[in-house]
């Protein structure tokens, strides 16, 4: 059956490779996001995929434009079945060298954006009680690491808000899903066009994942929403149940590591102004075009992952993995390593 199906930020990475996936069972794809150059080379993937492609350039951080997207999709696509926010804006710098303009933007993005489009989908949704959302979060929303303060903050503040909504969904008893599919390092352009205030160029923190295995994970979560969560990749795992079990010792560990694991052996452009106040991927001019959905790790990204059936056996993967992480948490308090983790690489750091 077609779905009409909504994603933010779909001019690039995540968003765009979910767009792909979405079209490739023939879903009606509305395709929101701020630069032109990138929605519409996505439309034409959508639609050599073999699902219809509606082009709606909006800043997500505008609620009236976001609206008047809505609008236009059930207009002309019909009622939005599946609503996926992926879109976001950051900063790569310590908080002390962040603006507060520039703060207010990248938290206006990446999380009153969500909030934007998750207003816009409920009120759509909830008069026909159905319909599905799915927040694409992080592995940072749960475990915060230096030089993305307000990457993490928003999607801290993203699980807070969307598990609020969930609980009066479920008040209302209402047939409406909403679900959260918190992701590990994935090889994005946002790395090359993010501001940056760093000494050299921003990397994903090992391992690093391919966008096409998030998509598989955000369709897969959009036709099992009964479900609150979903982990995609080991990493994402390892990083969550680290984190609620000695947070303390990654606090020590990030400081000491963080900084480093964050930035490639390249020197930076100096205060990258990046793509927080206007898209890079907007017209034709130098420097300003399509990115696609890859950044410039694909020596380094993987390709596969077992998402599916992880996702399918998460509950009994968890179990072992806690016994797994608090073994190794034990072992390294008898041995005195409080500031090290035995055996572990930076928990999974690069946003989506």
């Amino acid at each position: 059956m077609t779905r009409i199906v909504v994603v933010t930020g779909a001019s690039a990475g995540i968003g765009r490779a979910a767009a792909r996936r979405f079209a490739a069972r023939g879903d009606s794809v509305a395709l929101l996001a701020r630069g032109r150059a990138g929605l519409h080379a996505a439309a034409r993937e959508v639609e050599a995929a073999g699902g219809q492609a509606l082009v709606l350039p909006t800043d997500m951080a505008d609620h009236t434009q976001v609206e008047t997207a809505a609008d236009r999709i059930e207009d002309v696509l019909g009622p939005i079945d599946v609503w996926v926010n992926a879109a976001f804006a950051s900063i790569f710098a310590p908080f002390a060298e962040i603006t507060a303009d520039e703060y207010e933007r990248a938290t206006a993005v990446t999380y009153l954006g969500f909030v934007n489009g998750t207003r816009a989908a409920l009120s759509r949704m909830r008069p026909r009680d159905a319909g599905t959302i799915v927040q694409v979060g992080s592995a940072l929303g749960e475990r915060p690491i230096p030089l993305q303060s307000a990457y993490c903050g928003a999607k801290h503040a993203v699980n807070g808000f969307t598990g609020s909504v969930r609980t009066e969904l479920l008040h209302e008893k209402s047939n409406v899903r909403i679900t959260l599919v918190q992701m590990p390092a994935v090889n994005t352009p946002q790395f090359t066009w993010v501001r940056s205030r760093l000494p050299r160029k921003p990397q994903p923190v090992p391992p690093i994942y391919q966008p096409e295995i998030p998509a598989r994970a955000i369709v897969f979560a959009a036709d099992h929403p009964g479900r609150k969560e979903f982990w995609v990749g080991a990493s994402t795992a390892a990083t969550i149940l680290a984190n609620r079990l000695a947070p303390a010792l990654l606090d020590r560990y990030l400081a000491r590591t963080g900084y480093a694991s964050q930035q490639t052996s390249h020197p930076g452009e100096p205060d990258h102004a990046g793509n927080l106040y206007r898209p890079l991927d907007d017209d034709g001019s130098p420097g300003n075009h399509d990115r696609g959905a890859h950044g410039d790790f694909d020596e380094r990204a993987h390709g596969r992952a077992p998402q599916p059936w992880l996702s399918r056996h998460r509950r009994p993967l968890t179990a072992a993995a806690a016994l797994l992480a608090t073994a190794g948490v034990a072992g390294s308090r008898r041995a005195g390593g409080a500031s090290r983790l035995p055996g572990r690489r930076p928990p999974a750091g690069g946003p989506v």
